[in-house]
């Protein structure tokens, strides 16, 4: 996806929309978590484990990278103006939010199947 098909109202939307569902997610997962009669990794994994919550994560997850991109893709867009220093700010922020959201894919992945 380039840089520039995101302009407009379309990543104003998205991120509103985005912190929204981030908010939600955080007050759901801190009552989960205040309301666990015991918290460690066996419990979060049972926890994590239903497919929900698996669901609600994933969303979270993907929801958070977009809003991340979008919000630093600005920043870089409207402070950075050298084209080289630009595109690097770009692919490092892609390479760093990619390999998050790869490292949490795996996470999700392997509680669900580990369980």
């Amino acid at each position: 996806m380039s840089m520039y098909v995101l302009h407009g109202l379309r990543p104003w939307l998205i991120q509103r929309i985005s912190a929204v569902y981030i908010l939600i997610y955080v007050v759901y997962l801190a009552f989960s978590i205040a309301s666990a009669s015991n918290i460690d990794f066996q419990s979060w994994r049972v926890w994590l484990f239903h497919p929900f919550n698996t669901i609600a994560a994933g969303l979270f997850v993907l929801a958070l990278l977009m809003h991340a991109w979008i919000g630093i893709r600005d920043i870089i867009l409207d402070y950075v103006h050298n084209t080289l220093a630009r595109m690097t700010a770009f692919t490092l922020v892609i390479i760093v939010l990619a390999g998050s959201g790869l490292w949490c894919a795996k996470i999700l992945l392997l509680s669900v199947r580990a369980y």
